[in-house]
């Protein structure tokens, strides 16, 4: 029978919580398109991405409108391009991130990401050479988004890659500091990067996913924090956290029947669900947002921490309950740049850097769109990344940074990206060296519970 409150709830979910299904992102493998002639790699990749991605947006269009469910984005991830690249006898990556951005302007998606190499252990010759045409690639594209692994539980901490990626962040922004180092915002350092996210900047098709694969991620923090503020304000913990679970419950099944249904259509296998809670800039579609529903003056308060560890728990569970295919990051975002409410916690100083690094203890990812001083020593930068990437390793968790030092800007001044992207304030970053540490390099070895065969 057909339930009008049901129908009713789903309705304004939509319409007053921006409830959206946040992408669709088609993974595809490259694997087949290696030659030794990167002329032919280049061809070979532009082939096989128009050819699959064809009818993804304007069938997601369609679906949009059936079912009146917005789609915000739609989405690529490739194979790590260093994989496919470095066979060539010409390697030129930064030629291939132009064919990346050509295929993805083609399809009409919004982002293609996996212009990405995986050197948690080491590093290839074709992991370098990606590496260092990051700062290039992406300067010259408008599409493609980048991401280099550096660190898992199972191989520890690739300092080198770490010092390494500093310098290629650092290099980013300099190369669009026209443009207030967007490159860099385009840029992701991840530990323990799953294969099968579909979030950008940090999406690609891991080693072993299938051939081809829709990976759908849903968001709804108005939707959460609306089902908070519907309890009473005294409602317990226990409370709390089951209201929040039967929200991200329905959340799934939405995501999820979209997902199918769509991936049906453009006859390819349906991949995960990726539960994250991912904001935007518009008001009222905020994570900090769900901070204050649940009784803190402002996101950054004492307690923040404790909520956002209750709210990541929460959604996983309510997300599994509804699915078996979950999948990705999975949990909460808390991009500085992109979350209207960690926008202004961020402008009034109730969050600081330290207490950002301290929240991604317990959240989907990490240190995400947050903007700092252009003077910021790369050996700092190098710091910040080791520090997140330890958390990561030793919680067995995803955790990721995403920093731009913004040019000619320091501590007060504001950047504006516009779009998902939003803006934010420069903050500050603690001013104390890491240089001799960072310059022992090697790597750092992963911890006992690695050993677990």
């Amino acid at each position: 029978m057909i339930n009008k409150d049901l129908i009713l709830e789903t309705i304004n979910m939509i319409k007053l919580y921006n409830l959206d299904i946040r992408t669709v992102t088609l993974a595809l493998s490259l694997r087949d398109c290696v030659d030794s002639d990167v002329n032919v790699v280049c061809e070979n990749i532009y082939n096989k991405i128009t050819h699959y991605s064809k009818n993804l947006v304007e069938y997601a269009n369609e679906f949009e409108n059936e079912y009146s469910i917005p789609i915000v984005n739609k989405r690529i991830s490739v194979t790590p391009i260093s994989l496919i690249g470095e066979g060539c006898k010409n390697p030129d990556y930064v030629k291939i991130a132009k064919t990346l951005d050509k295929a993805a302007k083609t399809a009409g998606v919004n982002f293609i990401g996996g212009f990405s190499a995986l050197v948690e252990k080491g590093m290839t010759k074709g992991d370098k050479l990606l590496i260092e045409s990051i700062p290039e690639a992406l300067s010259e594209t408008e599409f493609v988004c980048s991401s280099v692994n550096v660190a898992s539980s199972k191989a520890g901490i690739n300092m080198d890659a770490v010092l390494k990626m500093a310098e290629t962040i650092k290099k980013s922004a300099e190369y669009t500091k026209d443009r207030d180092g967007i490159g860099a915002a385009k840029l992701v350092v991840f530990c323990n990067s799953p294969g099968d996210n579909p979030f950008m900047a940090g999406a690609f098709c891991g080693i072993g996913e299938p051939e081809c694969a829709l990976n759908v991620g849903v968001s709804g923090p108005g939707v959460v924090r609306a089902a908070i503020e519907s309890l009473d304000k005294n409602a317990d913990f226990g409370t709390l956290s089951n209201k929040i679970k039967q929200i991200a419950y329905k959340i799934t099944t939405t995501g999820e029947l979209v997902g199918r249904k769509l991936a049906a259509k453009l006859n390819i296998p349906f991949g995960v669900i990726d539960l994250s809670l991912a904001p935007t800039p518009a008001i009222g579609d905020s994570v900090a947002g769900i901070f204050q529903a649940m009784g803190l003056e402002h996101a950054g308060a004492h307690g923040t921490t404790a909520a956002l560890a209750m709210l990541n728990d929460a959604v996983k569970k309510g997300g599994i309950m509804a699915s078996s295919h979950v999948g990705g990051l999975s949990g909460a975002f808390i991009p500085v740049s992109e979350d209207a409410g960690m926008i202004e916690a961020a402008s009034k100083g109730y969050l600081t850097f330290d207490k950002l690094e301290a929240m991604t203890s317990v959240c989907s990812v990490g240190l995400d769109m947050i903007a700092i001083p252009g003077c910021t020593p790369v050996e700092t930068i190098a710091g910040i990344i080791a520090d997140e990437m330890a958390i990561g390793m030793i919680n067995k968790k995803t955790t990721a940074v995403r920093i731009i030092p913004v040019v000619g800007k320091n501590i007060g001044d504001e950047v504006i990206y516009g779009g998902l992207l939003g803006k934010a304030p420069i903050i500050a970053v603690n001013n104390l060296s890491s240089k001799c540490f960072i310059a022992r390099g090697g790597r750092i070895p992963a911890p006992i519970h690695s050993l677990n065969n």
